[in-house]
């Protein structure tokens, strides 16, 4: 994998860039939708490549590792076999997925023991295991296991958590230099830095994560209760840090003023399942402005459902017949908002880069952050 950084705003951090993987290219800022057990809920891999112009895709190990299992995936040829996404694949260690278990987990040195919460029964991710898990999914995007603590976690507990996050991930890339890919293309291992709220923890972390020399690397245990402020401020201390020549991923962010805001700091890659969990609660983000699609305002409104918008549902359907389905609760309505929420996102993204390139960020963002924010 490889990263082209293209052009660095004069006024801000925001950043330009081409990464290039053996599933295809990924024009950055870039936002990633989540396909959490190896589908994007709601859409066809046809949807997301004409409808939203996804690059590249999310998986988890956590769910892909319990349901369908490695065995089956490796007998498909991997995920991109199996679900028919040519293009690229980051996986997310399960890490989060697993700490969010609260009372059917165990954490050690070892690694995290746990509960599946499908059936009850019992398993354990090590540093290793994990990596095999991504071995056998052939994401061309591995994330390293680590610990995600609680935003509230206080500063002994949060010390203590980035140390053995660090530790692990040692190992993880001992794992990864001693394995090799399954199915014939190269995957990059990305570390994730952590340390809460906390200065001189983000510091060490992302020290520490920048003297690994990974192909990229992530800032994760953001945007997990403290105020949008604090994550921008840690943002910005960590990309200060973090190597430029190298993607930088911001990890289950956010809303569209997040990604405005992180991407003026440096970040270029994001993930969120916002766009289809809150579309899938008739919430619809647009370049005006949020709307609730169960208002009854929208009840006669026979205009498109976005007329700027960029999918095909934007201006095929109405406004008056979207909120007709979600008060239906019919599955289309589901379907039509998760395809024009992703749509937006990337748009969103894609008209960033537009502007850094052009060299005025600074005051397209500036226009965007209280359209995109105001309530329709």
């Amino acid at each position: 994998m490889t990263f082209n950084l293209i052009k660095t705003d004069e006024k801000t951090s925001a950043r330009a860039g081409l990464i290039t993987t053996d599933h295809g290219l990924i024009e950055t800022p870039i936002f990633m939708p989540v396909g959490t057990v190896g589908s994007v809920k709601g859409l066809t891999v046809r949807d997301l490549h004409q409808e939203v112009g996804a690059q590249i895709i999310l998986g988890n190990t956590y769910h892909l590792y319990l349901r369908p299992g490695t065995s089956i995936l490796e007998k498909a040829g991997g995920l991109h076999k199996f679900n028919g996404w040519d293009g690229p694949i980051l996986t997310d260690s399960g890490g989060f997925q697993v700490f969010s278990l609260t009372g059917i987990r165990k954490l050690t040195e070892e690694g995290c023991t746990f509960q599946s919460h499908i059936d009850g029964s019992k398993h354990i991710f090590t540093p290793e295991k994990v990596i095999d898990i991504e071995r056998s999914i052939g994401a061309d995007i591995m994330m390293a296991l680590d610990e995600c603590p609680p935003g509230t976690s206080d500063y002994n507990y949060a010390k203590k958590s980035l140390g053995l996050t660090h530790r692990w991930l040692d190992r993880c890339i001992k794992r990864f230099n001693e394995t090799e890919p399954l199915y014939g293309h190269h995957q990059s291992l990305f570390p994730i830095v952590q340390g809460c709220t906390y200065k001189d923890l983000r510091t060490e972390s992302a020290e520490f994560v920048a003297s690994k020399e990974a192909d990229g690397n992530a800032i994760g245990g953001l945007a997990v209760g403290e105020p949008a402020e604090v994550m921008y401020e840690m943002i910005e201390l960590v990309n200060g840090i973090l190597p430029k020549d190298r993607p930088r991923y911001l990890m289950g962010v956010g809303t569209p003023v997040n990604l405005l805001e992180a991407i003026e700091r440096g970040v270029d890659m994001f993930d969120c399942v916002m766009p289809t969990r809150n579309g899938r609660n008739a919430m619809l983000f647009t370049s005006e402005g949020i709307m609730n699609m169960r208002n009854k305002k929208w009840e006669d409104d026979f205009s498109p459902i976005d007329p700027n918008g960029t999918a095909e549902v934007d201006t095929f359907y109405s406004r008056a017949y979207l909120h007709h389905l979600f008060k239906a609760q019919e599955l289309l309505a589901l379907e039509i908002a998760s395809i024009h929420n992703l749509a937006f996102y990337l748009w969103l993204v894609k008209e960033a880069r537009k502007h850094i390139l052009a060299g005025d960020f600074s005051a397209w963002k500036s226009q965007m952050v209280p359209r995109v924010s105001q309530r329709l």
